[in-house]
């Protein structure tokens, strides 16, 4: 959700953390500003709206430093504006907070502050913050950060910068994502990486209840109860450039065409030589675990959830162990059980997602095993669990998630077949076999990518683009594959459409059935595609407008629809990566044609770090 970028250097301040600021920007965002530290004391700037609102701000009033602090602002408490905008400071002007996170017992901070004599000036639980480290500053700026975080409750990652430290910046960590950079005769701090790496590569992940006081000279890191702790600074050798669009007018639709190189690298290395086995290596899981383990567990969120259910029908046909799927927001709030020896997969794009991470937190506390399916290397669910698989899909921009879920789709069955193979349940001639059609799939994608003509047709088509709710029909393997198609189309085109299996038809959302209705069926062949023609034909028989995804050289499709989109053959448990990516373009192109914001979706952030 939030940004934060802050540095401390030779260099001026400003530019270094507005452009950090640009580069959080797919995070989502309702409001910007800055604060710096300089001969006149601390100066702040702030603006509604976009990023450009702030530059064109910024750009009347002169504004410099060598010590600053900036800030993008995702509404939680109170409205979007100027003075519910971050940075916000203390009563003198003297001290400027950013923070991402919410404070739980703010209300109760804030009444005992206004008591002792502060003046709020905005509605956020932020600016307590803000109040509560002037009331212990004595001089000592990272003593009174530390003291104030002991009273905070909740989540949070924070900057603090003052009048009297023109060479220091303190942050904090505890539940929200938050890292330090170390250059030259400067330093860093940001919510993620890309917002610095411009800079430096040599990055600290701070994890929770640790401070780090950051200098030109370099960072020191201690626990909020004052203990010293040793953090080893990692190299990120990802490119900056794959933050940059490379030629496409959205980030979202060149992350749909990575898909074929992404695929590849999420199997790289990832299957032995004689191509019968799956090595995940520090998993953390031994084999013993592995064969013994009654039950799998997987927790996710949005799009990542989707993923998750087609990795429990691959872990249950191919490993034989029954898997429980939870929308992770629900599952800490239903008293789980966990039989000893569980296993639990948390799967998640950012690694950051915050009921995600609470939920992998209370299954350690109850014995789970974890092995994480994430995208983001030195993420909080990474460091929390047992072992990880990682996506290897490189940074993830677009709001609405497209590489990432077909990486999800792919690692998991890299899993399914690791587990079936350690608990006897796969052959391995079954696992080559199927090794071997996950291969495929990368040129399969390229193929739909290079073939999708008719996805733009319908894009343009009054039909769908004009419509204004949409139905998406799928079964067994492609129910997920209905539910993350309509997720799509609603993320970025605001058009509501709903996910069904397609079973479900008939117990309800066939009411909707006009010739109004756009219905998306995924329809390719496999055990169910008898049944999927069935309910194609109950509801063109009710004068829907019906868009089937099917199997390439299935002409005979096109008796029972209105259109028909084109995936090459594959095995039915791998479908749902190919059936995905007609899905994308259809969200992406009418998105588009309607004028929509398609990586900057309204009321949408990337990574939602707050529950």
């Amino acid at each position: 959700m939030c940004g934060i970028v802050g540095y401390v250097g030779e260099k001026d301040a400003v530019a270094i953390v507005l452009e950090g600021l640009h580069r959080l920007e797919y995070r989502g965002y309702d409001s910007a500003g800055i604060a710096v530290v300089n001969k006149r004391g601390l100066e702040c700037v702030r603006s509604v709206g976009k990023l450009a609102s702030l530059d064109r701000k910024l750009a009347r009033q002169a504004l410099h430093g060598r010590l600053g602090i900036g800030h993008t602002r995702w509404a939680t408490h109170g409205v979007p504006s100027e003075a519910n905008s971050h940075p916000h400071l203390d009563g003198p002007c003297e001290i400027a907070v950013v923070h991402n996170g919410i404070i739980e017992n703010y209300q109760s901070l804030r009444e005992r502050l206004i008591a002792e004599g502060a003046a709020f000036r905005s509605e956020t639980d932020t600016e307590v913050l803000a109040h509560l480290v002037r009331s212990y500053y004595d001089g000592d700026l990272a003593e009174a950060v530390r003291r104030a975080l002991r009273e905070a409750e909740g989540a949070f990652a924070i900057a603090v910068i003052a009048k009297d430290h023109p060479d220091e910046l303190v942050a904090a960590r505890q539940g929200s994502p938050l890292v330090a950079g170390l250059g030259d005769g400067e330093a860093f701090i940001a919510s993620d990486v890309p917002a610095i790496m411009k800079h430096t590569r040599n990055i600290l992940y701070l994890d929770n209840g640790q401070l780090c006081r950051v200098t030109a000279h370099g960072c020191t890191v201690e626990h909020l109860r004052d203990a010293p702790v040793t953090v080893e600074v990692k190299r990120v050798d990802w490119d900056a450039d794959a933050a940059e669009k490379e030629g496409f007018p959205h980030f979202m639709l060149k992350e749909i065409y990575q898909q074929p190189e992404v695929l590849r690298r999420t199997m790289a290395g990832r299957i032995n030589a004689e191509g019968d086995d799956v090595r995940l290596d520090g998993m953390g899981i031994s084999e013993d675990e592995l064969r013994t383990c009654p039950k799998v567990a997987i927790v996710a969120c949005g799009t990542a959830w989707h993923a998750g259910m087609v990795g429990k029908y691959l872990i249950e046909q191919y490993a034989k162990v029954p898997v429980e799927l939870d929308v992770a927001s629900e599952y800490r709030y239903r008293d789980p059980l966990m039989p000893p020896g569980t296993i639990m997969i948390p799967v998640s794009q950012s690694g950051e997602t915050a009921d995600t991470l609470e939920a992998v937190r209370l299954a350690k506390s109850l014995g789970a095993k974890v092995a994480a399916i994430v995208n983001a290397p030195g993420s909080s669910v990474a460091r929390e669990s047992h072992g990880v698989v990682y996506l290897n899909a490189g940074p993830e921009i677009g709001v609405a998630s497209t590489k990432a879920y077909t990486s999800q789709c792919a690692a998991l069955a890299l899993f399914a077949i690791w587990l079936g193979r350690a608990r006897g349940t796969l052959s391995a001639e079954k696992a080559a076999e199927l090794l071997r059609e996950l291969q495929a799939l990368p040129d399969k994608v390229q193929w739909i990518l290079d073939h999708h003509e008719t996805v733009l047709k319908c894009a343009r088509d009054p039909r769908y683009m004009n419509a204004t709710n949409a139905l998406f029909l799928g079964r067994s393997y492609n129910f997920p594959s209905a539910l993350e198609g309509a997720l799509k189309l609603k993320e970025i085109s605001y058009i509501h459409a709903e996910g069904y299996a397609s079973g479900e038809m008939k117990h309800g959302p066939i009411a909707l059935a006009s010739d109004q209705l756009p219905v998306i069926c995924i329809a390719v062949r496999g055990s169910t595609y008898d049944k999927m023609v069935s309910n194609i034909q109950e509801i063109k028989a009710r004068s829907a407008i019906v868009l089937a995804v099917a199997t390439d050289g299935d002409d005979a499709i096109l008796t029972h629809c209105n259109d028909a989109v084109y995936v090459p053959d594959c095995p039915e448990p791998f479908s749902p990566i190919l059936a995905a990516v007609p899905l994308q373009l259809l969200a992406y192109h009418i998105a588009v044609n309607r004028g929509c914001d398609v990586d900057q979706p309204r009321n949408l952030a990337k990574s939602v770090t707050v529950e």
